[in-house]
Parts: structure tokens; C-alpha cells; sequence
């Protein structure tokens, strides 16, 4: 059972290493993440490498029984790298060209990134793949940096040829024909950069999901230099957030264990609800590989107000909560807290108060409490009879600001799906829509607005084969390229669902509902094409149906129900 955290050693002097690792045995401590940031201290100028107290901090390590999980540093050029190379600095959408000051400042379609990117990530594997220290390789730090560059322009453009093939075809695909954007030469289309009104949806979702191939083909040119030079395990962390531009069910494939980086910010329950979350996730992407919870607060919550200390003994108990699930291991961010630069307000497993304070004593005791454990194994996803559809290409097309309300938001809906089955104590997976999804007894598809042909024939062969669909409103509504699919709503799942909607009606407050609860922030005029209504709205029309199709069950909600509300449909659902 991995025990530890993020640990910068290039931020404090010799003398204070000796009391790390002293401080380390005492805390258990059997893995720390070394390098992420400290890209200007092993190459100080261009080609010129300085390995001499990485060298020191490696094998004091070594001789301590802890082992390192080293990162590359390429999620942080240094500023030498900026000077030299201004062209591989991010643009943003409104052509401004960002400078180095902070992490993050790169392209990653920029040559002299990438360039630069493959020599650190070679001589690090050269020097210390076979270090006796070297557990596994962390490349990169949250992969998530978007540009709009000239150099993404024309990777972009490359990626585009690879999809559609043909110009007939994209513009087919983006529609074109509106708004006079039929493009008739590839060196035309640019990235989605700042225009005069809206963008098009299927230009801003095509872009997205070329920004995830971008930054694993990144991924992947490192992983490969380090295969070379060990055997080590070769993994990225993935911030758990809805902004990061990544297919994770994509990446997980590509990486040797799933990394996640989870933050909660709600007190109680609440908190461990969330834990509950990003555990199923991560344990789903990885589809039977270990995953390790490589960063977490350290006895804290980070909220828009600020942070919030959690309560004695919380800590612990989250940290159990990720292993439960199926964590082999529980890091922090980071083992000591920075007593300067952006992120000097982050608590440390040493905090600023130092080893004689609540927050050590309490890491200390979680890791003698982890030391106890016996070994994880991965966790078999046949033990969950649910499942919840996730696509990350269908929450990024509900980004677009052209949708009927604004509020619409994949990741909180199924938030709500996870947390209100984790109150009725239901074990559960998540899912691509187009995964073999037969043995579960249901499956939950919250605002699933995108959809695929084969994925609706996935999903009517389950429920026709005897499994039960529960589906959320703005479900089934377009194609992978947001075409709307016409003849009523909910598009594609009309018939597996049994209605028809002709008009969407977004409310602007509650509405009372015939089961005494309540839905809000949407609802839609239902007709009845073979479903049954179950539960409506004030004025009679139906709010909640079933349809039964084949041997199983379809649902359809056609509201955001209260928490009691979807516990009365689960309920009723046989859940």
C-alpha cells in the first residue's frame, strides 16, 4: 500500500532532508513523487544539465526504504525556454501570447516543446532507470493546457484530414452552410480563436477532442523513452475537474495504472460522497489496472472561499474511503508545505507549524494505519450491478454557449446519479456508451447529449435483452458531430424511450411534482408514443414514464428531479 506525497526537495536546503526522511520512517511514508516542478534546476541553461542533487536526494531515499515515483518536469518549462523559444509559448483564444511566470506556459504542439520534451524525459531515463529508487515514472503534472497557436493551427489541421478525410465531409460534419463557413482550401480553417459572436459547436468540439490527442501524443513520446531505459510502471495523474480537455477512457489504455489527482470540497458526507465519485471513476477507467490516488489535500478542503480545515480524524477517514474502493496507495499534495512561492498556502503532510502538530500526528497515524494493510489488489468491477455512462465528448459538447439555457452540465448530473446510488448503498461502475454493458442490472444515462448510432444500438439490445435504462432529460438530442437529430426529442432514444417531445420548456424556478417532490431548472411537453406515465407535473403532463421494450425497462426523466425524486424512480426501477 503506497503512502506519501508530492516531495520538492530542490525548495529547501541539505540540512533539511536528513529530517525529511527521519520524519518520513516515522510517518510510514513508502513513496514520494520527486520533480514534477524542477525543470530550471536540472537543466539551468539550455543542453547543460545539473543531476548532482537529484543524485543526493535518490540515493537518500534509496537508503531509507522509500521509493520514488519520478516525474518528468515538462509541465513547466523553465524561463530559459521562453527567451529561447517564444513561438512555443500558449496562445489563448484571443491571440494573446501568455509568458513564462507560472506552470503550464507551453504549446504542445510547438517543435521546440516537444523537442525539449524528449531530451529531459531521455537523459532522466538514462540516469536513473535503473536506480534502485525509481518505483515508476509520473510524467508530466495534470495534463490540461490548451493553445491556439499557429503551430496548433496546423497540427490541428493535420488531425482534421486524419477524421474527416475529405473537405466534403468536414463541412458536412460542421454544417458550413450556415453562416457562409463552407471552407474550400484546409489552410482555411484555423483553431476556434476569439470571433465577432458564437462559434460552431461541432468546430469547438472537434478542437477539444484534437486537444486530447495532442497532449497524449505528448504522453505517449515520453512513456516510450522510458520503457526503454526500465520496467517501470509509466503513469500521468489526471486532475480530476471538468475543464481538462482529456478522453479518459483514451488515455487509460496508454497508461500503466490511472492517477488521479481528487480534491474535495464539501464537508461530512458530502466530502465522502465525492470520494466515493472519484474512486469509482478512476477504478472504471482503469478496467482492471491498479489506480493511485497521487494527490489529495492534506487535512483540508480547497473551496472558492478559501481552505477550509477538515475536522480531526476526517482526513483519515476520506483516505481509508479512496483504499475501500480500490486505491493501492493514497499520495498528498505535498509532504511539505512551501514556506513561499503561489502555492505556499497549501497544507503539507509537514505543515508550516512543522512535525509537533495535529495535522503530522494524524498523517503518521493514517500511515501506520495503511502500513497494516495487506497488499491491494485491483478491484472487479463485476461487483457493481449498476452502471452510469460517462463520455467525456459528450460533457465537453454541453460546453457549448449556444445550447437552449446555460447551466446544462454533464458532471454534475451525474454527480447526482453516483451520489443518490452511494446513499442506497449501490456499488458502482462507470461506463462508455459503447461497452458491453449486459450484465448489469441497470444503467444510467444522465444528459447524455451526445450519441452514436452503434452506441443506441448498444443500449436498445441491453434493455431489449432484459436490463433497465434509466435516462435523463437532454439525452439522445445530436449526433457525435452536435447535428440535432430531427423529428423530436430526445432524438435517437424516441422509440427505446416511447415519447416524443416537440417542445423544450427550461424553468426558472422549482415545479411541484404528483409524488410530492419537486423537478427544476428544465422541463418538456412528453407525448406518449407506447411509455406509461408514472409521475407528472401540476398541470398533468408527464414528468417521469416508463416504456417497457423487449424483455427490460426505459425510463425517461424529463426534469432535474430532487434527491428524493430519483430515489423514487431507482426505487421504483427495483434499485
Amino acid at each position: 500500500m503506497y503512502f506519501g506525497g508530492d516531495y520538492n526537495p530542490e525548495q529547501w536546503p541539505e540540512d533539511v532532508w536528513l529530517e525529511d526522511v527521519r520524519l518520513m520512517r516515522e510517518a510510514k511514508v513508502n513513496l514520494v513523487t520527486v520533480g514534477v516542478f524542477s525543470w530550471a534546476r536540472l537543466e539551468p541553461s539550455e543542453g547543460v544539465h545539473d543531476f548532482g542533487w537529484l543524485d543526493r536526494v535518490m540515493d537518500l531515499l534509496h537508503d531509507n526504504d522509500i521509493q520514488v515515483n519520478l516525474a518528468t518536469p515538462t509541465a513547466s518549462p523553465p524561463p530559459w525556454f521562453g527567451l529561447a523559444h517564444p513561438d512555443a509559448m500558449p496562445v489563448r483564444a484571443d491571440g494573446t501570447r501568455l509568458t513564462h511566470g507560472s506552470r503550464d506556459t507551453y504549446c504542445v504542439n510547438a517543435p521546440a516543446y516537444r523537442a525539449a520534451s524528449r531530451r529531459i524525459a531521455t537523459v532522466l531515463a538514462e540516469r536513473y532507470g535503473a536506480h534502485p529508487a525509481t518505483a515508476m515514472w509520473h510524467v508530466h503534472n495534470e495534463y490540461g493546457t490548451t493553445c491556439h497557436c499557429d503551430h496548433c493551427a496546423t497540427a490541428f489541421r493535420a488531425w482534421l484530414r486524419d477524421r474527416h478525410e475529405s473537405l466534403d465531409a468536414l463541412n458536412d460534419a460542421w454544417t458550413t452552410a450556415f453562416w457562409s463557413q463552407h471552407y474550400s482550401a484546409w489552410e482555411q480553417i484555423m483553431p476556434p480563436r476569439a470571433t465577432q459572436y458564437r462559434s460552431n459547436p461541432a468546430h469547438l468540439l472537434d478542437y477539444r477532442r484534437f486537444c486530447s490527442d495532442a497532449l497524449l501524443a505528448h504522453y505517449r513520446e515520453q512513456r516510450d523513452i522510458l520503457r526503454v531505459h526500465g520496467r517501470q510502471p509509466v503513469t500521468t495523474n489526471y486532475v480530476m475537474a471538468g475543464w481538462t480537455p482529456l478522453d479518459h477512457w483514451k488515455w487509460s489504455a496508454e497508461v500503466d495504472l490511472v492517477g488521479i489527482d481528487h480534491y474535495t470540497d464539501e464537508p461530512g458526507d458530502g466530502g465522502l460522497a465525492q470520494v466515493a465519485f472519484a474512486s469509482d471513476l478512476a477504478r472504471s477507467w482503469a478496467r482492471g489496472k491498479p489506480w493511485l490516488l497521487m494527490e489529495q489535500g492534506v487535512a483540508a478542503m480547497y473551496t472558492p472561499d478559501g481552505t477550509l480545515p477538515l475536522e480531526p480524524g476526517e482526513h483519515a477517514r476520506r483516505s481509508l474511503e479512496y483504499v475501500a474502493r480500490g486505491a493501492t496507495g493514497v499520495l498528498h499534495f505535498q509532504w511539505r508545505a512551501s514556506q513561499g512561492g503561489a502555492e505556499q498556502w497549501y497544507q503539507g503532510m509537514v505543515p508550516h507549524a512543522g512535525a509537533d502538530s495535529r495535522i503530522f500526528r494524524e498523517i503518521a497515524d493514517l500511515g501506520r494505519t495503511l502500513g497494516a494493510l495487506p497488499p491491494a489488489e485491483p478491484a472487479e468491477a463485476a461487483e457493481a450491478e449498476v452502471a452510469i455512462l460517462w463520455d467525456d465528448e459528450a460533457a465537453w459538447a454541453l460546453r457549448n454557449p449556444a445550447l437552449p439555457v446555460t447551466g446544462m452540465d454533464f458532471r454534475a448530473s451525474v454527480e447526482q446519479a453516483h451520489r443518490v446510488l452511494w446513499q442506497r448503498g449501490l456499488a458502482t461502475d462507470f461506463v462508455h456508451p459503447s461497452h458491453d454493458i449486459s450484465r448489469y442490472r441497470a444503467v444510467l444515462m444522465p444528459s447524455l447529449y451526445l450519441i452514436s448510432d452503434e452506441a443506441v444500438a448498444n443500449l436498445t439490445a441491453y434493455v431489449e435483452g432484459g436490463g433497465t435504462l434509466i435516462v435523463s432529460y437532454f439525452s439522445g438530442i445530436a449526433d457525435p458531430d452536435t447535428r440535432v437529430r430531427l423529428g423530436g426529442y430526445p432524438g435517437a432514444l424516441r422509440d427505446l424511450l416511447g415519447v416524443r417531445v416537440e417542445e423544450f420548456r427550461p424553468l426558472t424556478g422549482p415545479v411541484a411534482l404528483s409524488d410530492g417532490t419537486t423537478g427544476a431548472f428544465w422541463s418538456e411537453t412528453v407525448q406518449l408514443t407506447g411509455a406509461t406515465a408514472t409521475v407528472t407535473y401540476a398541470g398533468g403532463g408527464p414528468a417521469v414514464t416508463r416504456h417497457q421494450a423487449g424483455a427490460g425497462t426505459a425510463w425517461y426523466l424529463s426534469t432535474r428531479l430532487d434527491a428524493s425524486g430519483l430515489a423514487n424512480v431507482l426505487a421504483q426501477a427495483g434499485l
